[in-house]
């Protein structure tokens, strides 16, 4: 008898709660405009779409000495996801002409990244120094067994068209 007591009390407990809801997106209104999904870039950056929005990369570029950073993040650009790649390659199209950045793995001995397993690249280029605005296509990214390549997109716009 007490068996049948106690599962008759655990799903008076449990059924409400199955009925209150979750985090789901509540519907738009009837004739809205849909709510754009949108991710803040953490450095203030360019992001870069890889996949459908399974990770980007964030391109941060400073302009008084020509470094461009390339750091990687889920898909959420919230969190640093590690890539086994010892460079990553970019080809930027300037006024027509194409150039490419080899961007360096960077180690970290503070996070324990090492090159072969970090979330950040960079390279310098004068060229960047001048150049606010180039399509770029980056050629090949591996992230946790997946690659992704010629991904395009526009600094500092990005690829994010929706």
């Amino acid at each position: 008898m007490r068996s049948r007591a106690a599962t008759c009390l655990v799903l008076a407990l449990c059924v409400p709660l199955a009925l209150v809801p979750g985090c789901a997106k509540p519907p738009e209104p009837a004739g809205a405009a849909p709510i754009k999904h949108e991710h803040k870039p953490p450095h203030g950056g360019t992001p870069v779409v890889l996949g459908a929005e399974i990770y980007h990369v964030e391109l941060v570029l400073d302009p008084a000495t020509g470094r461009l950073q390339a750091y990687v993040f889920d898909g959420e650009l919230e969190n640093f996801i590690r890539s086994p790649l010892p460079a990553l390659q970019i080809d930027a199209t300037v006024r027509g002409a194409t150039r490419t950045l080899r961007l360096a793995a960077v180690a970290n001995p503070a996070t324990g990244e090492t090159v072969g397993d970090t979330a950040l690249f960079e390279t310098q280029a004068d060229w960047l120094k001048s150049t606010p605005s180039f399509d770029g296509m980056l050629k090949s990214i591996v992230i946790r067994g997946t690659t992704f390549t010629d991904v395009k997109f526009n600094f500092p716009k990005g690829n994010d068209r929706d």
